[in-house]
């Protein structure tokens, strides 16, 4: 892939943690993650829909991810970048500036309480 060759860190299917209120309240699978900092999310249909754009934007809203990406290749290739800024965000007690530090995913069951 040409990101890889690149030198880019490329996740396929990655786990991101979902957050609401300043809680983890489950995971969201991104088609793609770069370098833990933008979510890419593929389609194949015949255009963008807002359905489109609303999934990724609620993606963005409900994670520690500020930046968007999506593609579509469908009969007329398309992208839209959207972005939304954790200062907006309530995804955790602890936000700071440096939220693309703070942990994408656990296992199941790791940091969970009895």
């Amino acid at each position: 892939m040409v990101l890889r060759k690149a030198g880019l860190g490329i996740r396929q299917q990655a786990p991101i943690a979902v957050w609401y209120r300043g809680e983890r309240i489950g995971r969201f699978r991104a088609d793609l993650l770069v370098e833990d900092t933008v979510l890419v999310e593929l389609k194949a249909a015949k255009g963008l829909d807002p359905a489109h754009e609303a999934q990724l934007l609620n993606a963005l809203k409900a994670t520690n991810i500020e930046i968007g990406l999506l593609f579509n290749f469908g009969p007329k290739p398309q992208f839209r970048r959207l972005a939304f800024s954790n200062t907006r965000k309530n995804i955790c007690v602890h936000l700071t500036s440096a939220a693309h530090s703070l942990p994408l995913a656990q296992p199941e069951g790791v940091g969970e309480g009895p």
